[in-house]
């Protein structure tokens, strides 16, 4: 009966995101007590502390995208534009073009990057992340980073990181900048 219920809210994801779960699946028939660990690191990845829609996005994008060729990203762009966040500004994210992001998103784009690239140089935009947000902020900004890294590594192990492709926002198809 459990499994039939997660497997519901499973294909609930599935119709909302236009997302395979396929993967997820799997994991719930082959052990549930695995599932049930990987739903609570869903409660980790959902954490957005006190960051507003636009940075928290703006740090799932980049982050994904270091390790996505595609689904997960598309996800990601879906759930950002159900947030309400601008297609242009997604779009800017996702293309890491700097100049047409607010001063606030920018510095998190710059952030991510340095951080998912062990830079030292992000210790210097790590003061302004906190003079900003706080040490919350920073937080929910190192869930983000961390957690989105999780799907497509377990998607790959599982055998379901194969299919590469560009991304939807809105109408328009978008080529992920690394």
């Amino acid at each position: 009966m459990i499994r039939y219920l997660f497997n519901r809210m499973l294909l609930s994801l599935k119709q909302r995101y236009h997302y395979d779960v396929q993967y997820q699946q799997d994991i719930l028939t082959a052990d549930l007590g695995a599932f049930l660990k990987f739903m609570g690191f869903q409660a980790m990845s959902s954490h957005s502390g006190n960051l507003p829609a636009g940075p928290l996005y703006a740090t799932r994008l980049r982050a994904i995208i270091r390790d996505d060729c595609g689904p997960c990203t598309q996800l990601v762009v879906n759930m950002a534009l159900e947030a309400r966040l601008d297609p242009d500004m997604v779009r800017a994210i996702i293309h890491r073009d700097l100049e047409r992001l607010p001063e606030e998103i920018a510095l998190v784009v710059n952030f991510t990057d340095l951080v998912l690239a062990h830079d030292p140089e992000a210790d210097d935009l790590r003061e302004k992340i906190q003079a900003r947000w706080g040490q919350r902020g920073l937080i929910a900004i190192g869930f983000a980073i961390g957690s989105c890294r999780v799907y497509p590594a377990l998607k790959y192990t599982l055998g379901y990181g194969k299919a590469c492709s560009s991304v939807i926002v809105t109408t328009t198809s978008v080529v992920p900048i690394n």
